[in-house]
């Protein structure tokens, strides 16, 4: 025997018995030992054993196995597995507690945990050992405290879950409430900004409207001042049409007047200086004409400007 392996298993078969006890083992050959299903009482008793692999689990053929006076500090979770174990003797190892998949074991009805420092409520369901009944007992009263174990650690594993579900729950809830307020936050955000925009947009159409009203006033007061003016001008276009017309037709009267005064000189003219003057139509015109002559020699104004043109002949 080398340690941790085993030579020749084979030789250690005795019937449906193996017998590796006192071989030095540290670990379990567990490949080796499924070679041999038949072979279900298996003794791994006075070794160096600390730990069982999960893989050890997988020899469930085995009926019987003897691990006592070795180095066993714990069992794996996985010993649930072997369902046809009837028979375990675990004397003198260094085993504290139990796995909780032991209490699967339901076939178990021999167990020996002596000489182990078992934690105390396990040390008093297991009992003492010292017979067939005893160990019987010690199987029987193991189990049902395992199972008591399992179930506690079931209610504490769906207490725990159930906090868990709370919790994430509660948290969920927060999410949700942090979520809404964000979405509220992000809502009155947007409602601030579409009444900033509104107010912007009412200023901005309030300022054009403020500026149409001033253009629409400056536009009137134009048109004020512009009808304004053309009534003044109108006013004085009156006044120089009188005007020009009066001037029109004052020249047109002078006009006549001295044409009138041209035709009379002429006439008269003629009637004085030509062989006309003895003509009928020409004595009652010479006859008023040296009236009116010796009228207006009367006249001091005419008699001063006789006597200049009289001086100024001289």
């Amino acid at each position: 025997m080398i340690k941790g392996k085993v030579e020749n298993i084979k030789d250690k078969i005795d019937g449906n018995e193996l017998d590796l006890s006192l071989s030095n083992l540290t670990e379990v050959p567990v490949k080796e030992l499924a070679a041999f299903p038949k072979a279900t009482v298996l003794d791994l008793s006075c070794n160096n054993l600390t730990t069982l692999t999960p893989e050890f689990c997988s020899l469930t053929h085995l009926i019987k196995m003897d691990l006592s006076k070795n180095q066993l500090v714990c069992l794996p979770e996985e010993i649930g597995q072997l369902g046809n174990l009837q028979h375990l003797d675990l004397y003198n190892n260094k085993l504290k507690m139990l796995p909780v998949g032991f209490s699967q074991l339901k076939s178990l009805k021999w167990l020996d945990l002596k000489d182990n420092p078992l934690e105390p409520t396990l040390a008093k369901a297991a009992g003492d050992c010292l017979d067939e009944k005893q160990c019987k007992q010690c199987a029987s009263r193991v189990l049902q405290h395992m199972k008591a174990l399992q179930e506690e650690a079931e209610k504490e594993r769906e207490r725990r879950l159930l906090k868990a579900r709370e919790l994430e729950k509660k948290k969920e809830a927060k999410q949700r409430e942090k979520e809404a307020r964000e979405r509220e936050a992000q809502k009155k955000k947007k409602a601030d900004e579409k009444e900033r925009k509104r107010k912007e947009y009412q200023a901005q159409m309030a300022a054009l409207a403020a500026q149409e009203q001033q253009k629409k006033k400056k536009e009137e007061k134009k048109k004020r001042a512009a009808q304004k003016q053309g009534k003044k001008t109108a006013s004085e276009s009156v006044p120089k049409a009188k005007r020009s017309i009066c001037s029109l037709v004052f020249s047109l009267l002078l006009k006549l007047l001295l044409l009138l005064i041209v035709g009379v000189a002429s006439v008269i003219a003629v009637c004085q200086l030509t062989e006309l003057r003895k003509e009928a139509f020409c004595v009652p015109l010479n006859a008023h004409f040296e009236e009116t002559v010796r009228w207006a020699q009367g006249l001091e104004v005419v008699q001063q400007v006789i006597q200049k043109m009289s001086d100024l002949r001289s």
